[in-house]
């Protein structure tokens, strides 16, 4: 382990991550895993303010642990929001946004906020067990982990549903009524609303599965593949040859290329490689392309040093402008069960015990290096959980079908240069509409964020997307599927007291 200085230094770097990562989070930013959750998984981008959360009051309800065992009695304090600002009350419908894999900071004025503006809905979102304050336990150790797992996350929607809507009847003076509810969600949280629609279609309308990766994968190259093909064959080329750089450089001890990075402190070169992948990843993921693919042209045009390059766009756009952690790759780091340190080490938690999406390169071609592998995975997930850890991938994919699923009323959407979306349902049928929303810069939720997806954009705005008809036109046909799906829990007995006609009542989009 070395000296006790260089472990003292170790700690406090640690600490300084931890402290940076709660600052981020009390001024409105998202927390950036490994997973890369998207910028309105939590209510706001990582440039976060007042104007870009509708509300950020919190609500509290309690929640069962363990919805699967009738004799274990205990519970914990869930955190939820919600915005009534726009609410037809009482006939309005309800509409429930998922907060997935990070702390839930608010309810976000993305394009949701739009179309509950038009919809007359009221907007409540609860936050996921065991993320931001919602922690069931003191201690995140792999024991108390066991009950973090979609499964018992849909659950809890099922019974955060129930509880607001008495708590509307309470409100509103109504007895037994039943409003008509729309389920929404993105990314991992988009899976959780196609399946919420799948396990429990008595108790919602209808669901978005915004970037919805419905697909658990062992080993998900096609990731790094669309990294490929979003980047182009000019910028894919230099961030090729600057994985083989660095990787030579890793292989003859070099590790003086850790400190160009500003990560010294990663001693397992799988978690620095990692950082470099998602690095790379991000600009395609979230719409900003040229970010990365310029300054790398430009370099390459001009002879310099293409490594202090794109590492110049590591420290300050990924680690300075984005706010990754580096710490977090550490696999120590993620070692930590402090509830309040602990996001990343909570979604490599699914990541090893049921969805998997091992990022590893693929055979050939690759744009991240090949010691990024599924020995690296495995050997993570045993070293940060123990044994008997395991994503059982199959057996995920046999619980919800995969993009097999078979629910209806499930509409998907997806960014053209999003690497998730080779885990979402791509392929349309009339009951599961599928929409690609192709466009230079559309990737990880963008009929919610707009473009690009990070920093977040009021209302979800399009303007910026290249070119916003792309986004526009996928937008209206998610509206009419919401229309007409709300209109059919209407005609089905829901909202008792309908004053909207056949249709629901909204205005032009």
């Amino acid at each position: 382990m070395g000296s006790a200085s260089a472990r003292v230094g170790t700690a406090t770097s640690y600490l300084v991550a931890a402290v940076a990562l709660l600052l981020m989070l009390a001024r409105g930013g998202e927390p950036v895993s490994l997973w890369l959750p998207p910028p309105t998984a939590g209510g706001g981008g990582f440039l976060g303010g007042a104007d870009r959360y509708l509300t950020r009051d919190e609500h509290w309800m309690t929640q069962t642990l363990d919805h699967f065992n009738p004799t274990d009695h205990r519970q914990f304090k869930q955190r939820y929001y919600e915005f009534l600002d726009y609410y037809r009350a009482p006939n309005g419908p309800i509409f429930l946004y998922i907060c997935g894999e990070a702390s839930c900071t608010g309810i976000g004025n993305n394009y949701l906020a739009v179309m509950a503006k038009k919809f007359g809905a009221a907007l409540v979102s609860p936050e996921h067990r065991y993320y931001g304050k919602s922690s069931p336990f003191n201690s995140l150790t792999a024991e108390n982990l066991q009950f973090l797992s979609s499964k018992q996350a849909l659950f809890d929607l099922a019974v955060f549903r129930q509880y607001y809507q008495e708590t509307l009847n309470v409100k509103y003076n109504r007895s037994g009524a039943d409003s008509s509810w729309f389920v929404f969600g993105g990314s991992y949280a988009g899976a959780l609303s196609a399946w919420f629609r799948l396990k429990f279609p008595h108790l919602t309308c209808g669901s978005l599965a915004s970037s919805g990766v419905v697909l658990a994968v062992y080993n998900f190259t096609d990731f790094d593949k669309q990294i490929g093909i979003s980047a182009g064959p000019e910028c894919k080329a230099a961030l090729q040859e600057i994985t083989r750089l660095v990787d030579g450089q890793l292989q003859s001890g070099r590790n003086s290329v850790k400190e160009l990075f500003g990560a010294p402190k990663l001693e397992n070169d799988g978690d620095f490689l990692y950082l470099l992948a998602d690095a790379a990843a991000i600009a395609f993921q979230y719409g900003n392309p040229d970010v990365l693919c310029s300054p790398l042209a430009e370099a390459k045009k001009n002879g310099t040093d293409l490594v202090e390059t794109f590492a110049s766009y590591v420290k300050d756009y990924y680690i300075g402008k984005f706010g990754a952690s580096v710490a977090s790759y550490d696999q120590q780091y993620l070692k930590n069960t402090t509830p309040a340190e602990s996001s990343y080490r909570l979604w490599w938690y699914q990541v090893c015990s049921e969805v998997a999406y091992f990022q590893v390169a693929p055979k050939n071609d690759s744009v991240r290096s090949p010691k990024i592998d599924t020995r690296y995975h495995l050997d993570l997930c045993r070293n940060v959980f123990g044994e008997g850890v395991y994503p059982d991938v199959f057996m995920t994919n046999l619980y919800y079908g995969g993009t097999a699923i078979a629910g209806s009323k499930i509409v998907f959407a997806n960014g053209s240069q999003d690497p998730w979306r080779h885990a979402s349902k791509q392929k349309s049928s009339d009951e599961l509409p599928s929409y690609l929303i192709e466009c230079k810069n559309c990737g990880h939720c963008s009929d919610l964020s707009g473009c690009p997806q990070a920093p977040s954009n009021i209302e979800g705005d399009s303007s910026k997307c290249s070119p916003p008809e792309s986004l526009n036109k996928v937008r209206k046909e998610i509206v009419d599927h919401i229309d007409l799906w709300l209109s059919e829990c209407q005609e089905q007995g829901h909202d008792k007291e309908p004053s909207l006609g056949s249709r629901w009542s909204i205005a032009t989009i």
